[in-house]
């Protein structure tokens, strides 16, 4: 892999500034909103309470950054002051690096989030946006592209790009090859979680979905040939060397938890 290349996953909360201007909330307390906001959803969905794309805020983004130089597994989240920043380093990063971008369901959610934050804020995002006015190696290979391999789905790509009718979770795409999935949340515990002030836990968690998002592109990489051979196995004795030399505890669960026989592979004929 000489590109670099962003692995990312974002968790995120009902955005109640924007629910108590559409809303009238201003005189609740912030988790009264939240519960305002999700008991309307409800109403007007039948039971989900899952927020239309523009009323989610990002409370953290978790990478995996994969350069010539090293591997990197970090978030930008509780450490942060504000969302502004959040999103701005987001952007100011894939203006740096210009990697390939790796998500799970980024085209149906991470992305469009990502894209009305920046919105909301005026943060620029120009390599996000480019097509080939300015890069011309984006013309026929750009971020925005459902089919475009800068971008890569891998719901998407591995559901052969029928995700409604075929989405398989992040979770259970990892245990199908011998990953921990989740380890400590889930995406439905985030919101109680943010209230509880767990706001390290969620970011811990968020982490170890860009490390699976991470891991299972590796996996796909193999299978297209780009991968062979010493240069999977490298690749994944990499992140082993990572999780064994951070002993935070969700790296060191991670490490326990990995089922390595699936990713002991037989070499490449030659």
């Amino acid at each position: 892999m000489s590109e670099p290349i962003l692995a990312f996953d974002i968790e995120t909360i009902p955005d109640t500034a924007l629910g108590s201007r559409l809303w009238g909330l201003e005189d609740l307390s912030e988790a009264e909103q939240m519960e305002a906001m999700l008991q309307k959803r409800r109403q007007d969905t039948g039971g989900s309470e899952f927020m239309p794309i523009h009323l989610h805020a990002v409370l953290v983004i978790g990478m995996v950054l994969r350069t010539d130089h090293e591997l990197k597994c970090f978030s930008l989240g509780a450490r942060l002051d504000s969302e502004h920043e959040r999103i701005k380093r987001f952007f100011s990063g894939l203006d740096r690096h210009k990697p390939r971008l790796v998500s799970w369901n980024g085209n149906a959610f991470d992305l469009p989030v990502l894209q009305y934050r920046a919105f909301r804020y005026a943060i620029p995002a120009a390599t996000y946006w480019e097509t080939g006015d300015h890069l011309p190696e984006f013309r026929f290979n750009h971020y925005r592209s459902r089919y475009h391999w800068r971008h890569t789905d891998l719901m998407d790509v591995l559901g052969g790009y029928q995700s409604g009718r075929n989405a398989v979770r992040l979770d259970e795409a990892a245990r199908l090859v011998g990953l921990p999935g989740k380890l400590d949340l889930s995406g439905s515990e985030v919101l109680a979680s943010y209230l509880a002030g767990e706001r390290d836990r969620i970011d811990r968690y968020c982490e170890v979905d860009a490390l699976t998002t991470y891991l299972l592109f590796l996996r796909l990489e193999r299978m297209r040939g780009r991968l062979a051979g010493d240069r999977f196995q490298a690749a994944i004795r990499e992140v082993e060397a990572f999780l064994v030399a951070h002993p935070e505890p969700h790296w060191q669960e991670f490490l326990a938890q990995w089922d390595r026989r699936f990713w002991e592979l037989p070499a490449d004929p030659a």
